[in-house]
């Protein structure tokens, strides 16, 4: 092959290796999530990561002409079959199915990666891990909300967070819907008056970016155009007032309509049943979480982070929802016809995953092998039986695997792998029945080599990894 036509290396935008320490990382937060969410009585599901694209339906796009625009969808013969954007879809589909043979209420968790055809950004990746708990069944929505609010206090500790780096978002999507009513806005112009509310805290919006949005478009930095909802200059201007109320008591003195004053209800009851367990300093009301997503009709969350992450150029970014959720009631009866309420969260793994590789705060343990190097292809024998020993008392371990290879090209892959200790025997070790131990990690001039009898590898070794 030409110079000219050799393959460039790289990922589509959105997309990212992770391995060495990130993946190490990933492993073990998602070994955390999943102790605490079976902690917390939830039982594990599997889907496909495909669907058949008029079940999984499409509820993020923006564009109008095309409302599957954010979703990777394929032709499978006479069905178009898509790869799923979120873990909720599925489950109701699941639930539709299996809803005889489940416990109701069904508390279920998942994890498994999922795909959005959008703007890939700063931690915003177009493929990623969502780590969910749902709650499906008639139920008190106060105690099941109540029980996800606490799902994510507990989690996200589990996971090495502070309490004081995050905060837990509550809100309730009758206290705008009930607004909207008021103003009279139409049903065409509702699911675009949501989401333009639900990006007041996203990066580079503001009031401003919102209630551009709320009018007739919006044009971002880029000189990207994106259509608003075209209220009225009073429209907007009423819901703009409303974003700015921050306390509960005075919302629920201001909004009069039925509507509004259930999602207050809702939220007061949340919040009672919260305090009777350890993480009410967690939660916070913020009446400007809706949710993007057109199938929650109740209780909302949201977790940020209350520090800034970096980019890879080093300035300071917000990384946006590491944990989100909400209650519907009506997802499931696409398929059954009948309602069985919903609620859940899903916390995104690898936003999360960017935000505590900065932060370094838990302690991740690679478990690097033991190196075993080869001083002569004669002696290969007695090296593997130094190799079962060690992998029989559970000790990661591997022979270096070309005897060509001379001393020090074999201790610079040792090195460049950040082993701790590398075995180092030779005509002499072998005579006298003895081992030797090299500590990689040992400072440079000093003695870092020990020698010592065959019998005591083990409780040697343990001293070094």
């Amino acid at each position: 092959m030409n110079k000219e036509n050799k393959l460039i290396p790289g990922l589509p935008s959105g997309f990212e290796d992770r391995w060495g320490k990130k993946l190490t990382l990933k492993k073990k937060l998602i070994n955390i999530i999943e102790t605490n969410f079976v902690k917390f009585g939830f039982a594990a599901l599997e889907t496909p990561s495909f669907e058949i694209s008029e079940n999984i339906g499409s509820f993020l796009a923006d564009d109008d002409s095309n409302s599957m625009s954010d979703v990777f969808s394929f032709k499978d013969g006479e069905k178009n079959i898509t790869l799923r954007y979120d873990l909720s879809s599925p489950l109701a589909r699941f639930v539709a199915q299996n809803n005889q043979e489940l416990p109701l209420p069904y508390k279920r968790y998942q994890m498994g990666d999922v795909w959005r055809n959008e703007k890939a950004g700063n931690a915003r990746y177009r493929s990623f891990l969502q780590c969910d708990a749902d709650i499906v069944g008639n139920v008190n929505p106060a105690q099941a909300n109540a029980e996800l609010c606490n799902l994510i206090a507990s989690t996200l500790l589990a996971c090495g967070l502070k309490k004081d780096q995050f905060v837990i978002n509550i809100s309730n999507r009758k206290i705008v819907q009930g607004l909207i009513e008021d103003l009279k806005i139409s049903d065409d112009k509702k699911i675009k008056v949501m989401r333009a509310i639900d990006k007041l805290d996203k990066p580079g919006f503001g009031l401003r970016g919102v209630e551009d949005l709320l009018k007739k478009e919006r044009v971002d930095v880029s000189g990207a155009v994106t259509k608003g909802a075209d209220l009225t200059d009073d429209q907007a201007l009423q819901i703009i007032n409303f974003l700015k109320v921050k306390d509960l008591k005075e919302l629920k003195e201001n909004l009069k309509n039925p509507l509004s004053q259930e999602g207050i209800k809702e939220l007061e009851e949340l919040l009672k049943i919260v305090s009777y367990g350890d993480y009410l300093d967690q939660i916070k009301t913020n009446f400007t979480i809706v949710r993007g997503l057109a199938y929650y009709d109740g209780f909302c969350v949201e977790t940020n982070l209350n520090f800034k992450a970096k980019n890879s150029k080093g300035k300071e970014v917000d990384i946006g929802s590491i944990c989100s959720g909400g209650q519907y009631n009506k997802l499931i009866s696409r398929f059954k016809g009948v309602d069985i309420p919903g609620t859940g969260m899903s916390i995104g793994v690898d936003r999360l995953l960017f935000a505590m590789m900065q932060l370094d705060q838990i302690e991740v343990d690679e478990k690097k092998p033991v190196i075993i190097c080869v001083m002569g292809e004669k002696y290969l024998k007695n090296y593997y039986e130094i190799l079962k020993v060690l992998r029989d008392n559970n000790i990661n371990s591997e022979i270096f695997l070309d005897s060509r290879k001379n001393l020090g090209k074999q201790l610079t892959y040792a090195n460049k792998k950040q082993c701790a200790v590398a075995v180092i025997c030779g005509e002499n070790e072998f005579k006298d029945n003895t081992i030797t131990l090299k500590n990689l990690l040992g400072v440079k001039g000093e003695n870092n080599q020990v020698t010592f009898s065959k019998e005591n590898l083990i409780d040697e070794i343990k001293k070094f990894i």
